[in-house]
């Protein structure tokens, strides 16, 4: 199982960090999938996140309708965006977490 996988990661603490901001500032609910762990609200997913040799990536699951202030963003698909992240800055994944859950309510 992924989960496994990042907990054993040298990423783990900056997964756990970015779990915690999903799971307790966000009430998001948390799913441990094969291969990847997935992150949603009541009216559907948000987000999934994994380990990565860089770090971490966040994929925003509309992502492609969001703004992207910092210029961080990759991908170039229909519909999602990645948020790679090697360090922590909480108000950059805020900044993202927050649209992602804007957009998801706008079903």
């Amino acid at each position: 199982m992924q989960f496994d996988i990042d907990m054993k990661s040298g990423h783990k603490i900056l997964f756990n960090s970015v779990r915690k901001i999903l799971l307790e500032d966000y009430g998001l609910k948390e799913t441990k999938k094969d291969r990847i762990t997935t992150y949603s609200d009541d009216i559907g997913g948000i987000c999934h996140m994994r380990t990565m040799k860089h770090g971490i990536d966040i994929g925003f699951l509309k992502g492609a309708r969001m703004k992207d202030e910092y210029g961080v963003l990759t991908g170039s698909g229909k519909v999602m965006r990645v948020l790679p992240i090697t360090e922590l800055d909480v108000p950059q994944v805020q900044y993202y977490v927050d649209q992602a859950i804007f957009i998801n309510s706008k079903k």
